[in-house]
């Protein structure tokens, strides 16, 4: 699953039942779609799992983890977690109904298969100031007793330098939303971080908190599993939520700094749905091995919907009626330049990622009302790729015009390949659209997006944020 683990008056009467009944009521059946969006809050991503009975999950939303490992990563997953993960529709599939479902398996010869799935996007981060949310709607396996030992089913999310190094964990972070192990009536939350074994987070346990589900049992019915990044306090703050109680937070000041930046200061984080069998969760919490002889295969988690929300921050604000916006620290989009600095733009490992980013540096602003001049996007951005030679540096600028959460207008540019020099050079938009999708018009309330990452190459990059880039929108 992840690589490593852990075990470890008669009118208010009525008015109570009746708020009871409706509680269940929600909780046991499927909605079907996203909630509408809180108060105060963006929608940034979402799935509702909407579509035909047996099909799978969306491939512009997903990707399909297959077998007992990433390649050349540790086997069994890390976790020494049994089943194989397939893509076959016998264990991940839609209903028809707006859920996911995961189903493990076992065939004649006691062999278990599974499925485990993760975003294409894995930039999901709190804007510096505001706060990052991540939610699911999920019933976990309805399997109890005898018959659910080994199951492991998760809603979970790993920060994205993982991706094609499979060798720095727990470091780059992981955080486990919604964990459950043999059936037990109790979710797990926990942060994994910086060192393994032991190190500030204790790995390979973590620091975890858990307690029964409200009102109805885990299994039974659905709950709502919630995850918050809060960089709008200080110290920062991750908390754990199940519908909408929070049952667990660890804070910034828990772990020493270093520690904090490696899991915090990257691109983001790529959300996981996974259900394994076995494994050092379930193995630890039973005091043997599972699954047993009495394990009953095919016990599905339902998943009702997945959605990111961001609040506030200098990455979520209007940026004050200027044009020209600058990409600044974490994921700020502002209207007023700051003082240099620079990130780093991820390896492309060799592959060539031209046209879809890959672990993207993203940068955003919202809120943000202005009429459309009939112009164009213009952009100068300060990168170097050092002594590597063949790095394309490459960007892509979104608009959301309406800020629901759906982007009417995308264009990805032509990459730039940076010369073998050190020193900066100056991608801009004269290198000339590769695709753009929409059209623009009015800013009504809404957002802009701006994404840079390396499309070939296999060294970083960097990209100068502060007052060393610009982007100009188009608009008044």
């Amino acid at each position: 699953m992840r690589p490593r683990r852990h075990r470890s008056a008669l009118r208010a009467a009525l008015a109570a039942c009746a708020a009871t009944a409706v509680a269940l009521l929600g909780a046991t059946s499927s909605r079907a779609d996203v909630p509408p969006t809180p108060t105060g809050w963006n929608l940034q991503w979402s799935d509702d799992f909407k579509g035909a009975a047996n099909t799978l999950p969306s491939a512009a939303n997903w990707q399909i983890d297959t077998g007992h490992n990433y390649p050349g990563g540790p086997g069994n997953w890390g976790t020494g977690e049994i089943q194989s993960y397939t893509g076959s529709t016998s264990n991940l599939s839609l209903d028809g109904s707006g859920n996911l479902r995961i189903t493990p398996l076992r065939d004649g010869a006691g062999n278990w298969t599974s499925a485990r799935i993760e975003t294409k996007r894995a930039d999901f981060k709190a804007p510096a100031g505001g706060v990052l949310r991540m939610e699911g709607r999920i019933q976990m396996p309805n399997v109890t007793g005898d018959a659910a030992l080994g199951y492991w089913p998760a809603f979970w999310a790993l920060g994205s330098p993982y991706r094609g190094n499979y060798q720095n964990w727990p470091g780059i972070g992981e955080f486990d939303i919604m964990e459950n192990v043999n059936g037990l009536n109790s979710v797990w939350g926990t942060l994994h971080c910086g060192v393994s074994p032991n190190g500030p987070c204790r790995e390979t346990s973590g620091l975890g908190a858990n307690r029964a589900c409200p009102g109805s049992t885990c299994q039974s019915a659905f709950h709502t599993y919630r995850f918050e990044w809060d960089r709008s306090t200080t110290p920062n703050q991750l908390r754990w939520y199940v519908d909408g109680t929070q049952f667990h937070s660890v804070g910034q000041d828990q772990v020493d700094a270093a520690t904090w930046s490696n899991m915090t200061d990257h691109a983001g984080y790529f959300i996981l749905l996974n259900v394994a069998i076995g494994g050092g969760f379930p193995d630890g919490v039973k005091g043997s091995p599972t699954p047993t002889a009495a394990t009953v295969p095919g016990h599905p988690m339902l998943v009702d919907y997945v959605a990111v929300w961001t609040r506030g921050g200098g990455g979520g604000t209007d940026p004050g009626g200027s044009a020209t916006l600058y990409p600044g620290q974490g994921g700020a989009l502002g209207g007023a330049s700051t003082s240099a600095s620079a990130t780093t733009l991820a390896s492309a490992g060799g592959a060539n990622h031209d046209g879809t980013p890959y672990q993207p540096q993203t940068f955003t602003s919202s809120g943000i009302t202005r009429t459309y001049n009939g112009g164009s996007t213009a952009f100068d951005l300060f990168v170097d790729a050092g002594t590597t030679v063949a790095n394309g540096q490459q960007a892509r600028i979104s608009y959301d015009l309406t800020g629901d959460g759906t982007w009417d207008r995308t264009e990805t540019y032509q990459y730039f390949a940076t010369d073998p020099a050190p020193g900066y050079e100056h991608y801009t938009q004269s290198r000339g659209l590769k695709s753009a999708t929409g059209t623009l018009g009015d800013l009504r309330g809404g957002k802009v997006r701006v994404e840079v990452w390396n499309a070939i190459g296999n060294g970083t990059s960097t990209l100068g944020t502060g007052n060393q880039s610009t982007v100009r929108i188009p608009f008044d």
